[in-house]
């Protein structure tokens, strides 16, 4: 696994300690596959973490994390879309992009948020072996200085 995306598993999960972060980093089963998900501020990633990934840090930015990983045999290629929803129902799509670096699998999205907002979010994951299936959470994100 490259030392880039060990650093930006270590953030997400350093974020998920930090004291006022906003995120949330949960799994739900498809099928004998987990699928995990994660929503951290991007002014929490590193500026040359950014950089290497093309996301721009901002106290109004939020990033989305799936990984879909079978328990026995490590990550597994999947198919994800998905939507966000603020409180006044306005929806957004989320655009995915798949990372591929080692072994490691993941998908990264974006999503714009206001201070103290609520979001929702309806993930779909899709592999060959499980087809459809989707991650529906909300979560609460805060402006933090970039």
């Amino acid at each position: 696994m490259r030392a880039s995306v060990v650093r930006l598993l270590c953030l997400t999960c350093l974020a998920a300690v930090a004291p006022g972060a906003a995120v949330a980093e949960q799994f739900e089963r498809i099928g004998p596959y987990e699928a995990h998900y994660s929503v951290v501020s991007t002014t929490f990633l590193k500026p040359a973490v950014a950089a290497d990934y093309g996301i721009v840090r901002a106290r109004d930015r939020a990033l989305v994390n799936i990984a879909v990983i079978d328990p026995a045999a490590g990550p597994v290629p999947a198919t994800v879309t998905g939507t966000v929803t603020d409180l006044l129902g306005t929806t957004r799509d989320l655009e995915f992009r798949e990372v591929r670096e080692g072994e490691a699998i993941y998908y990264l999205a974006t999503a714009r948020h206001g201070d103290e907002e609520t979001l929702r979010f309806r993930i779909d994951v899709a592999t060959p072996e499980t087809g459809p299936h989707q991650l529906a959470f909300q979560q609460k994100l805060y402006w933090n200085a970039p």
